[in-house]
């Protein structure tokens, strides 16, 4: 099974609790105004990977201690299918599933979707709803505006733990082809992924 992705980080502490491989899927039918990804927006974008490759790169990268993944995009509903099969296998080996999605829970659950339905099942914390910019939240960590909402839908982890009151993180990285900069800082609508290419770069 494959999946269209835009870019992965194998250890990054800005996408969620602990250290996480983060991965950004290409593609997103909603269109929020001022999106922090948009050109994560169309499906056309990205590269196709097999999910067994990914899911074999993310176990590999429990050597850096990571605790589990981050699923962002685009809209990782959007890919429910390749997620679920990734997020179980993953969690099968004692790994963290967290996902950012611009669908509500209330919107999830009413899709009526067997794979939607199953990615849910596979997920730790939710962060849900659209990203809108008139209401911008700077007081929790990785939330871009008030309206969305932290579901906690497993017990591993709780509104309590500390991160969520600790301040948000910025990385940068350079591969010596690209700048590449994730994470969210205090100013609202600013991109959780960039990447900056040296000039004459293929």
């Amino acid at each position: 099974m494959r999946l269209r992705i835009a870019q992965t980080i194998s250890v990054t502490e800005a996408e969620g609790p602990g250290r996480r491989f983060a991965i950004w899927v290409q593609g997103c039918p909603l269109r929020c105004p001022e999106c922090c990804n948009p050109e994560m927006l169309t499906f056309d974008g990205g590269r196709d990977v097999e999910v067994d490759q990914l899911i074999a790169e993310v176990l590999a990268a429990r050597e850096s201690g990571i605790e589990g993944i981050t699923l962002i995009g685009g809209e990782p509903f959007a890919h429910a299918e390749p997620l679920a099969l990734l997020a179980r296998n993953v969690r099968a080996e004692g790994l963290s599933v967290m996902v950012f999605s611009g669908y509500t829970l209330a919107e999830l659950r009413q899709m009526d979707d067997d794979a939607v339905e199953r990615l849910l099942a596979e997920t730790d914390i939710l962060v849900d709803g659209r990203y809108d910019r008139a209401q911008p939240d700077t007081t929790r960590r990785w939330i871009g505006s008030a309206n969305q909402q932290i579901h906690f839908l497993s017990h591993r982890y709780s509104a309590d733990d500390s991160c969520w009151t600790t301040r948000d993180t910025l990385e940068v990285r350079w591969n010596g082809q690209e700048l590449l900069v994730n994470g969210f800082p205090a100013k609202p609508a600013v991109s959780m992924w960039r990447s900056i290419r040296k000039p004459g770069a293929e």
